[in-house]
């Protein structure tokens, strides 16, 4: 039996319904079922419905520099589907194995046609590299500038008042409970120092840089004194 979107309609937020509406027609009936217990399973704190939800809202602010929003729509909606943040070995599972995953588990459930599909697959792809990410094809006039669009909105929580970015440090802290404290602190130090690297060309569009940039600086500064200061502590207690 197909899953019924109006089920659930209630439950989440005018972003989710009004986009899922606009694509909902070209996914198989059991699409969204599949993508909302992905985002709530227990182990998620961050990359759960409320970043979708605050990727979509930002989308919706933001669709006059898109476009085709409804692939970058798309996107948004797959490209965490898969998040494990711990292999079967025990291991810390790389994250391009999850955006791979998402991209697999968006392919089987998709009923777009052929080059809106693979525009949105190299779309999630392009999460697994932010940085350095690169359209390998123009899937249509603009696409390179909507896959920059794509990544700018999922980096844009580097953006956000110190308090959330804090709180955001926390999330992904709980996604990662199992891996010991002084390792997580040196990944994080070294994730905040890779993009506090990139200065301005850490958000691709004039436009996005404008309204994240100064603010994510000073929280990546913030951040990155506070870790080294944690790193310290936890390696002179060791």
């Amino acid at each position: 039996m197909g899953f019924s979107y109006d089920r659930y309609a209630r439950m989440i937020s005018n972003p989710v319904q009004n986009y899922w509406a606009l694509i909902a027609g070209r996914h198989d009936a059991d699409a969204f079922s599949v993508i909302d217990a992905a985002y709530r399973e227990p182990q998620r704190r961050y990359h759960d419905w409320d970043h979708i939800v605050d990727l979509l809202t930002k989308l919706d602010s933001l669709k006059a520099l898109a476009v085709r929003p409804d692939l970058i729509a798309a996107a948004i909606f797959w490209h965490d589907a898969v998040y494990v943040t711990r292999d079967a070995d025990g291991l810390l599972r790389p994250d391009a194995e999850n955006v791979r995953a998402s991209a697999t588990l968006f392919e089987r459930h998709s009923k777009f046609d052929e080059r809106d599909a693979q525009a949105i697959h190299d779309l999630i792809m392009a999460t697994a590299n932010h940085l350095n990410a690169r359209a390998p094809a123009e899937h249509y006039p603009g696409f390179s500038r909507d896959l920059d669009l794509f990544l700018d909105l999922d980096l844009s929580s580097l953006g956000a008042s110190w308090s959330e970015f804090e709180q955001n440090l926390a999330r992904l802290r709980f996604e990662y409970a199992w891996v010991p404290e002084p390792l997580f602190c040196l990944g994080r130090l070294q994730m905040i120092d890779t993009f506090a690297a990139h200065g301005d060309a850490l958000y691709r569009l004039d436009e996005t840089r404008k309204l994240w940039s100064a603010r994510a600086h000073q929280n990546l500064a913030r951040a990155q004194e506070q870790l080294r200061r944690q790193v310290a502590r936890l390696a002179s207690s060791a």
